[in-house]
């Protein structure tokens, strides 16, 4: 994979020359490029106890992004996925610390250990008061001596910079980050690896597999699972929390590895509190990016037993760009809709066939998902095949309420279903269309011209005409050949669609931004739909 930087071995000190210059001044670093690579506070008199975190770089914004008033006072970063030096960590330790002394808050690495003792020892012998913590909250591999410090270490950040900020002594703050690390479990799950730049990719996770328990520097997690969807993933991840957490309140703590959408992310908040351990979670820290692994597609959950006076920790006020905020969870409030968003339904009434055919009108859109998807994915957003399937199973889950035997209120039930569950501009499109047709139908029209007249008004409002290169392209010969039969109108809605494939330019939709590389080739998704539900009524 490509990556946005210059040179492979001036893109940390890039990243923090940058991270620098949109902190608006809050930030400094000290004079030791490239192999001294330490941001500090700007505003720091060694007054309090300083905080000492680090490790290597790629999981930003850990760590410089925690560097500030209530959290680090300084962030030592190694190159990416690799410790940071001797050197480097005695740099920060003697920059920041004063009389107060200074707290070590280190991931429980072989290389980070090290480094930052050796260099603990070197600042104490230059007559520092240097205490360190080791956090290993990752419960991946529980036969293992050595657990994994990952995102459970924020924990430890957010509350022993709290208690620094407000004044405690080192000792006090050392004795609190052991008890947070002590009651701290955290674990990840990826859907893919990620991309150490200059390196190639490693695809060791196949597809319709995730990754249970893998480290935030690409590690092997214990175990691949199949990827069903959300819920059995954070079900699976919970799994493991599970055995490892008491059942007091804790805090959770929803962390972005790097390269899931924040669509996702949401989601996985949600599945997470409604899991079967989401009664014992009564705050919540993020969903976001803070412990991230490059741009691997996955997340992590951390869970840290709450005693008095964390909450408080937790929820005091920084302004590292970083960190989130810790929040309470409480119970949703949903409002009811406004007035005159609940039309005036017809009368459910039955009529079996009707019901049959549109619920295999519905099937075959349902059906036909992934083709229209990868076809609108050449020419727009890819989601014309889900944004129809969406529709089509609620309109089968609407069945019982609709107005089958009465064409005319169908028409415009149809419409008023799709107005609600389809989204986009062909979900108000076609409920237009119905309820025109609906309209035309209620003064005596026959069918083909009651949906003619939907078509009309459907172009009057959205502006499309044939050539277009929009559904219309089918939709109209169709509709025209009708009086020939259902099989004459098949093939004219079939000509149709193919004829949008030579059409160089759209004018109508998202396609009419792309250029004729983009398009000839390919038809337009919406027009497919319309020429493969022709062709199933031909067979009716």
């Amino acid at each position: 994979m490509t990556h946005f930087m210059n040179k492979k071995e001036d893109l940390v000190i890039e990243a923090i020359d940058g991270a620098i210059t949109a902190a608006g001044g809050t930030l400094s670093r000290l004079d030791g490029y490239p192999h001294i690579r330490v941001v500090t506070r700007s505003n720091w008199t060694k007054s309090k106890v300083a905080l000492v975190s680090g490790g290597g770089s790629g999981h930003e914004p850990a760590h410089a992004g925690f560097v500030g008033e209530g959290m680090l006072t300084a962030a030592v970063c190694g190159d990416v996925f690799a410790s940071p030096s001797v050197d480097a960590v005695l740099a920060a330790i003697l920059t920041v610390t004063g009389p107060a002394g200074c707290l070590l808050i280190v991931k429980n690495y072989t290389g980070d250990r090290l480094n930052f003792g050796l260099a603990a020892e070197r600042a104490r012998a230059f007559g520092h008061r240097v205490e360190m913590v080791v956090v290993d909250d990752d419960v991946a591999l529980p036969d293992v001596p050595q657990a994994r410090g990952v995102a459970g270490t924020l924990f430890v950040h957010k509350i022993a910079g709290a208690l620094a900020e407000n004044g405690a002594d080192l000792e006090t703050i050392a004795k609190t980050a052991r008890r947070v690390i002590a009651n701290s479990r955290s674990i990840g799950m990826s859907l893919d690896t990620c991309t150490v730049p200059g390196s190639p990719k490693e695809n060791r996770i196949p597809e319709g597999k995730a990754e249970l328990g893998l480290g935030i520097h690409g590690e092997a997690g214990f175990e691949q699972v199949a990827y069903v969807n959300s819920r059995e993933a954070m079900a699976a991840v919970v799994d493991k929390l599970q055995v490892n957490i008491s059942d007091k309140p804790h805090v959770a703590l929803l962390n972005n590895l790097g390269a899931a959408s924040v669509l996702e992310m949401f989601v996985l908040a949600n599945e997470l509190t409604q899991s079967s351990i989401g009664g014992q979670i009564n705050w919540m820290v993020g969903p976001a990016a803070m412990m991230t692994s490059l741009d691997m597609h996955g997340f992590s959950v951390s869970l840290f037993e709450m005693a008095d006076g964390d909450e408080a920790l937790l929820s005091a006020p920084t302004p590292v760009a970083g960190w989130p905020g810790c929040v309470q969870l409480l119970k949703s409030n949903i409002l009811p809709l406004p007035d005159g968003l609940a039309p005036i339904k017809a009368l459910p009434s039955p009529h079996q066939a009707t019901r049959d055919l549109l619920t295999s009108c519905c099937e075959v859109l349902i059906s036909t998902e992934a083709v229209l998807n990868a076809l609108d994915a050449k020419s727009g957003d890819g989601d014309t095949g889900s944004t129809l399937a969406n529709a089509s199973r609620a309109l089968i889950e609407a069945m019982d309420s609709l107005p089958l035997s009465d064409p005319t209120q169908l028409y415009r039930a149809i419409g008023q279903e799709l107005s609600q569950t389809m989204g986009g501009s062909s979900g108000v499109l076609l409920a237009i269309f119905f309820a025109a047709a609906g309209d035309a139908s209620s003064s005596g029209l026959p069918m083909r011209e009651s949906l003619k007249a939907g078509l009309d008004r459907m172009q009057q409002i959205g502006g499309a005409q044939p050539g277009d290169r929009t559904m219309i392209d089918a939709l109209q010969p169709a509709l025209e050949a009708m009086n020939d039969g259902m099989e004459a109108a098949a093939k004219a809605a079939r000509v149709g669609a193919n004829h949008t494939a030579t059409l160089a330019k759209a004018k109508a939709g998202r396609a009419s931004y792309l250029n004729e590389e983009q398009l000839l080739g390919h038809n337009d998704p919406g027009a497919e739909a319309v020429a493969r539900l022709f062709e199933h009524l031909a067979k009716l």
